[in-house]
């Protein structure tokens, strides 16, 4: 109890939520909360090295857990104070989603075309319902570190799908466009 209090009185802001993150600098010099997610984990680095995911693949895995939050995937840790269904009815029916969330498990299901099966399943574990590649491992029956392995090369095929790619590939400069001529000034209104 006294730890908690410490460490909230040594933080300056937002002293309640700042107790549960464990914050850490990227290579990049974006701050991180490791406790967040097992991907920013991997983001970051340790002792000053770069991270085990490159931005791509992070890109790419934060993209698929924005689609399994828009399809409604995570379970319900609350209860739900919507008008309650009549008899006959099911709870998670086809008819109770919105559209959107419609077309986010119409993308989930594509990506599990576009990968290989075991990657798949640790991408959308990993990256959608945010379990700890310990947990994945334990439930497969895969040795240690193969988890991290697969997650890798899964976020690897993702991102090629998505069109990211480890490094920014274009024209140095963008072409500038203009709508008036070359000296023309804007009219007043009048």
């Amino acid at each position: 109890m006294t730890g908690a209090w410490l460490r909230r009185a040594q933080l300056d802001r937002d002293a309640f939520a700042g107790q549960h993150r464990i914050v850490a600098r990227a290579a990049d010099g974006a701050e991180l909360n490791l406790a967040e997610s097992p991907l920013a984990r991997l983001a970051a680095g340790i002792g000053g090295e770069a991270g085990y995911l490159e931005r791509h693949q992070i890109e790419a895995g934060e993209r698929v857990r924005r689609l399994v939050e828009r399809a409604r995937l995570q379970p319900r840790l609350t209860m739900a104070y919507s008008a309650a269904h009549s008899v006959g009815t099911a709870g998670n029916a086809a008819g109770d989603i919105s559209d959107l969330a419609a077309d986010a498990r119409r993308s989930l299901a594509d990506l599990h075309r576009v990968l290989p099966r075991d990657c798949a399943g640790v991408v959308l574990d990993v990256c959608g319902l945010l379990k700890g590649l310990q947990d994945v491992e334990r439930e497969r029956g895969w040795p240690r570190r193969s988890a991290k392995l697969v997650l890798r090369i899964g976020l690897d095929h993702l991102a090629r799908h998505y069109g990211y790619a480890p490094s920014a590939i274009g024209p140095e400069t963008g072409r500038q466009r203009r709508w008036m001529e070359e000296g023309a000034r804007p009219e007043q209104f009048g």
